[in-house]
């Protein structure tokens, strides 16, 4: 580090050290494409040996950005610390941003209240731009912060925004159609399932892809094997009694979050219904919860991380002028004690 009274390092200074060009260090330093992997290790190495530390003030003044991005909820606050899939992004989030030295602001939006301080805030130039968490169809805010002309980068297609909000999402669709192919070879005949919901498109993709497996085999779809969820535990066991009430005699289980499927073993359990002996049930992202349930539930992998870091880079290209565009990443099925190959 710098001894006191000398100089303050330089993005120059630091090139120097490298032995690499200034727009090269500026490049590093702001996250951009176009720089080789030696080049990025030199310049790492150039700044641990100088002890550059950025100037943020300077840093916006010369920019006119203010190098912090917005992750914005529009969820409850007892989701963030219930459903386990945000805090999976959130440290994706975090571990990307820091890497290219942008700071992260957690904002929630879920009431009116705070949806109007949170479209003040990014109107103001706050934030350079804001990563989308659970966007919801018809949702008013989507048109404000469409309005307030930040780059926006969406986890999951925003319906009626697609050519406006570049978006990441998972392949729900194909994830679900895998999950429930997965119960019919095991020998399942009353396949049910506890849908996400039907405002949000993992919610609609997941239950699409249920629907796409049993029509490909020939099953009827029947209203009575389908209860919706809002992705929480609580919701899932209570669309698990519903079932247990409309269908008794259904032998498997798919629902669209594993919070959702850990509800339902819960309610399985209390009705004396062995699983996976009596009832097959399979779960939608491996999150941290999958592998602690009982018994140890299988589920679709959803690549939080992968999207994690996809949204922090495309956003970072929205910021630098890109055309905005999405990215789907594909699900795979981990097989564990709920429902066995």
């Amino acid at each position: 580090m710098p001894s006191p009274g000398r100089k303050r390092p330089t993005i120059r200074d630091v090139a120097r050290e490298a032995g690499v060009s200034y727009a090269t260090v500026s490049r590093v330093l702001n996250g951009r494409e176009w720089v080789s992997p030696e080049a990025v290790r030199s310049v790492r190495e150039a700044i641990s040996r100088t002890g550059y530390t950025a100037n943020p003030h300077a840093r916006s003044l010369a920019t006119g950005r203010s190098g912090s991005i917005a992750v914005l909820l529009t969820e409850p606050q007892h989701l963030l610390f219930e459903d386990p899939n945000f805090s999976v992004l959130l440290r994706g989030f975090a571990q990307a941003l820091s890497d290219r030295e942008l700071t992260l602001i957690l904002m929630i939006a879920s009431t009116p209240e705070e949806r109007s301080r949170t479209i003040a805030y990014l109107s103001g130039g706050h934030v350079d731009g804001v990563l989308l968490v659970s966007p919801h169809f018809g949702d008013p805010l989507l048109s404000q912060l469409v309005k307030a002309e930040v780059p926006i980068v969406a986890c999951g297609r925003v319906l009626g925004f697609e050519q406006l909000i570049s978006s990441v999402m998972a392949d729900d669709r194909n994830g679900g159609r895998a999950a429930v192919e997965h119960l019919i070879e095991a020998g399942c005949t009353r396949i049910a399932t506890i849908a996400g919901p039907q405002d949000m498109v993992g919610g609609v993709e997941r239950l699409q892809g249920y629907h796409d497996a049993l029509i490909a085999h020939g099953r009827t779809i029947e209203p009575a094997l389908i209860v919706n969820g809002d992705w929480s535990r609580a919701s899932g066991a209570a669309a698990m009694r519903t079932l247990l009430d409309q269908a008794p005699d259904l032998d498997a289980v798919f629902a669209a979050s594993d919070a959702m499927a850990d509800g339902a073993l819960r309610v399985l359990r209390e009705a004396g219904r062995d699983v996976p002996g009596d009832v097959r049930v399979v779960g939608a992202d491996d999150s941290g919860l999958a592998a602690t349930t009982e018994p140890p539930l299988t589920t679709i992998r959803n690549p939080l991380d992968r999207i994690g870091e996809e949204m922090v880079r495309l956003l970072t290209e929205l910021i630098a002028g890109r055309t905005p565009l999405s990215i789907t990443v594909p699900m795979a099925l981990v097989v564990r004690g709920s429902s066995p190959a």
